[in-house]
């Protein structure tokens, strides 16, 4: 069981994301719409894994990726993406992401990269 934040502005996605995770023995610690929010309650939550959507409002998710790594170097986090942002999750990855997930979400790919990363 990990402890997971989800950072996506679509609410849907987040609960798509919870529930998957839920029902799967993981506990969501945190929720965030931006990446301002995930970089606040990163510091608050201290989850093991954050899943980081790319494409948000106030702050994208390759730059809450940065400042995330910049408080804690180790932070696992997996970006999450739309089929069309191959060149930004490799950005992403070289940043130090952990790895990716394509949207839509299907359980068995969510939980196979939890799997990895941990």
């Amino acid at each position: 069981m990990a402890k997971i934040m989800i950072v996506d502005d679509a609410e849907f996605m987040r609960m798509i994301i919870k529930d998957i995770l839920l029902k799967n023995k993981h506990e969501v610690v945190a929720e965030g719409a931006d990446g301002e929010e995930a970089i606040e309650k990163y510091k608050a939550s201290k989850p093991e894994i954050i899943l980081l959507d790319i494409v948000m409002p106030k702050m994208e998710g390759v730059e809450a990726l940065q400042k995330i790594l910049e408080i804690d170097p180790e932070a696992k986090v997996v970006m999450c993406s739309s089929i069309g942002q191959q060149s930004v999750v490799k950005d992403a990855l070289k940043i130090g992401a952990k790895d990716f997930i394509v949207k839509p979400f299907e359980s068995a790919n969510v939980l196979e990269v939890i799997e990895k990363v941990l």
